[in-house]
C-alpha cells in the first residue's frame, strides 16, 4: 500500500512539473509579445535581434526596416553587440548601421559589447571603427 501511494505521488509530481514548465514557457512567450504591443518603442527588428532570429532580421531589412531606428533607446547594432549576434551585426553594418551612434545613456554598440563580454562583437566593431 505504501509503495502504491509513493508511486502515485511521484507520477503526479512528474506530471505537474511538466505542465508547470510548459506554462512558464508559454507565459514568457506571451509576455514578450505583450511587451511589444504595450511598449511600442520595442520594435520587431530589435526583438528579433535579441532572440537571434537572423532570417527575420534579413526579411525586415529587405523590406526597408531602418537599421538605425532606436528601440527602447538602443539601436539594432547595440542589441546585436549586447547579445553577441555577430552574423546579425555584420548584416546591419553591411546595410548602413551607424556603429558610432550613442544610446540615450551615452553608450555605443562597442560599449555594450565590452560590458557584456561579447568578444566577437567587440572585434567586429573595433575593426569597423578602425576603417
Amino acid at each position: 500500500m505504501k509503495k502504491s501511494l509513493l508511486i502515485i505521488a511521484i507520477a503526479l509530481g512528474t506530471v505537474s512539473s511538466t505542465v508547470y514548465a510548459s506554462n512558464i514557457t508559454t507565459n514568457i512567450e506571451t509576455t514578450l509579445l505583450e511587451s511589444a504591443v504595450v511598449r511600442p518603442e520595442l520594435n520587431v527588428l530589435c526583438i528579433s535581434i535579441a532572440k537571434g532570429d537572423t532570417e527575420i532580421v534579413k526579411k525586415l531589412i529587405a523590406n526597408g526596416e531602418d537599421v538605425n531606428k532606436k528601440s527602447n533607446g538602443l539601436t539594432p547594432a547595440m542589441y546585436a553587440a549586447k547579445y553577441n549576434r555577430t552574423e546579425i551585426l555584420l548584416l546591419l553594418i553591411a546595410n548602413g548601421a551607424n556603429v558610432k551612434t550613442k544610446c540615450n545613456k551615452g553608450y555605443t554598440a562597442l560599449t555594450y559589447a565590452k560590458a557584456t563580454n561579447a568578444k566577437e562583437a567587440q572585434r567586429i566593431l573595433e575593426a569597423t571603427l578602425a576603417n
